[in-house]
């Protein structure tokens, strides 16, 4: 792993993809491209990694964090250009240079693993991914000389109309020695249809000088497509949610239609799952073993432990324990803590509260702001007021209450344990345990006022 370095292109504007949001920036799954390419390097381990950055440079930053090196492109001159902003950083370093687009988020970090073995195992000065492309149009093709070493990296405006027709393409990331790397950026030059500096143009001055140029073929071209455009956009995304399917399908997690099934490439997923259609589980999830995920759930940054049931419902960055049912129609919404055995219904919304192991909130329930003990039960319309137009408070419920249809629970108060509120109350008052509080006008029957009026 050591003397291992990393130099991410990023500072391209992107202006095909005619958006305000910087390129690399654009999310695949979930996910800005720029981060996946970023984690693809982490799986493998570099010493240090060295972001190139020019347009949106303070954005991407924010997304990947202080602990990699940022350099600045700030006139757009093509790729050689780009690597030779990190010569301060890295030219006098013994060892290996990947350099590779921040537009790849398909780039597995297997690949780039299996790319710097084959440069160590050819003893290579440079190797070059490559792929083959069934409609290489756009491509810098790959020209290998008669024994199949790596003669030149042609970009496809400067090709002729021989190498045109050449179906290897370069994809952009290659295995540098660290040290020549820097010394024959200095001699690339710009006579192309561009005038750009091409980082390519590397392989031809390297070879020149008799070093050796191999080549690592990805074992798809799918991995190494190239983000320039929304279409493009879609294609990475269609393939990673695939991917990402198959994955967890072999694992042992069913899911009933993964065309209409999306996961994010962060989440984890027990085995024996089920999934069924509609389903988005984003971010950072992670679903428990033998859970059942029912049609158009969207579960986002949470936890759920093993025999989960959720059925239509949403859940944002929350934790939810063994044997717990929510829905159909549920919302848990973010900083809700659901204990064992928890059920949520039909039309119930919980908000950065806890509710202990047994309780229950069946139907048509506001649940903010609150802690409730365990075997508690909420009828049918509780609602705790958390909020009077300035500020929030909390309620407390303790366990074995019951908490009758229909009742509001005006914080800050306390119900106190095996305490009973009568149906149509509202409280404004904290309850001791095992009372029975009444909160609501006496009924009075006026006898034949319709008849008088």
């Amino acid at each position: 792993m050591s003397n291992r370095y990393a130099v991410i292109l990023a500072a391209g504007q992107g202006t095909r993809m005619k958006s305000k949001l910087y390129k690399v920036l654009h999310p695949v799954c979930g996910k800005p491209m720029v981060q996946h390419v970023s984690d693809a390097l982490g799986q493998v381990g570099f010493d240090e990694t060295v972001i190139v950055v020019g347009h949106g440079a303070e954005a991407v930053q924010a997304q990947l964090g202080d602990d990699m090196h940022y350099v600045l492109q700030s006139e757009q001159l093509g790729t050689g250009h780009a690597v030779l902003q990190a010569d301060e950083l890295l030219k006098d370093k013994k060892g290996i240079t990947v350099v590779l687009a921040g537009d790849t988020p398909l780039l597995t970090g297997e690949t780039i693993d299996a790319l710097i073995e084959e440069h160590h195992a050819k003893q290579a000065k440079i190797t070059v991914l490559t792929a083959l492309a069934e409609d290489p149009t756009g491509y810098g093709r790959v020209i290998r000389d008669a024994n199949g070493l790596v003669e030149r990296v042609v970009e496809h405006k400067d090709a002729t109309a021989e190498e045109q027709k050449v179906c290897e393409i370069n994809t952009s990331t290659y295995c540098f020695d660290n040290e020549l790397l820097f010394q024959a950026l200095k001699k690339v030059g710009n006579d192309n249809a561009q005038g750009e500096y091409y980082l390519p143009d590397v392989i031809e001055i390297l070879q020149k000088q008799g070093e050796i140029i191999a080549a690592y073929q990805s074992p798809s071209f799918s991995e190494t497509l190239g983000v320039n455009d929304r279409v493009a956009l879609s294609q990475a995304e269609a393939i990673m949610k695939e991917r990402t399917n198959e994955k967890w399908m072999r694992a042992g997690v069913t899911i009933v239609d993964p065309t209409q099934t999306y996961i994010s490439p962060d989440a984890r997923i027990g085995q024996d799952t089920v999934i069924y259609p509609g389903v988005s589980i984003q971010g950072t999830s992670i679903i428990g073993s033998e859970c059942v995920i029912g049609a158009n759930s969207e579960i986002l940054n949470s936890t759920l432990a093993d025999y989960v049931e959720v059925k239509q419902s949403v859940i944002h960055d929350s934790t939810v324990a063994e044997h717990v049912t929510i829905g159909p129609f549920a919302h848990i919404r973010p900083g809700s803590v659901l204990g064992e055995d928890v059920r949520i219904g039909n039309f119930v919304e919980v908000k950065k509260s806890t509710l202990a192991k047994g309780t229950k909130a069946a139907h048509l329930s506001y649940v903010g702001d609150a802690e409730v003990g365990e075997n508690v039960n909420l009828g049918c319309g509780t609602i705790t007021v958390n909020y009077d137009g300035v500020n929030k408070y909390k309620t407390t419920i303790d366990d074995g209450a019951f908490i009758g249809s229909n009742s509001n629970l005006v914080a800050p108060v306390h119900i106190g344990e095996n305490a009973l509120v009568a149906a149509g109350s509202t409280i404004t008052k904290d309850v001791p345990h095992q009372a029975l509080s009444i909160a609501r006008a006496r009924q009075v029957n006026k006898e034949n006022y319709k008849k008088s009026n």
